[in-house]
């Protein structure tokens, strides 16, 4: 006989919370998952298949649900983001010293542009 699961009850809080690094992960993890899932079943009238589909076979209908019983099975697992470059690097690869000088050339061109139309009238 199987088990209904169809309250918040399972799986247990202490599990999942067994499965990742603290709950704010957690939290995080569930919810953008949750997020996938309803994308996916709002877009299966129209055929796209873009979205992944549960990875669970569950008697629950609420996202949140499927959700943490894919983190109880290992369906899901949490992976740290790319290394973000230090603030000194990134500062120096989106400027370029050359290209912040070229501005102020433009507008003294303006400028001269402007007072030849000046002294012409």
């Amino acid at each position: 006989m199987t088990e209904q699961h169809d309250t918040m009850m399972y799986p247990t809080i202490e599990e999942l919370l067994g499965r990742t690094d603290s709950k704010f992960r957690l939290v995080t993890l569930g919810a953008l998952r949750a997020c996938q899932i309803n994308s996916y079943f709002g877009q299966l009238g129209e055929g796209l298949g873009a979205m992944v589909p549960p990875q669970v076979l569950t008697m629950s209908r609420k996202p949140l649900s499927i959700a943490f019983e894919e983190i109880a099975s290992d369906k899901i697992v949490a992976v740290d983001p790319p290394e973000v470059p230090e603030e000194g690097v990134l500062a120096d690869t989106l400027i370029p010293t050359g290209e912040a000088e070229t501005g102020g050339d433009d507008r003294d061109g303006a400028d001269q542009a402007e007072a030849d139309l000046n002294s012409a009238s």
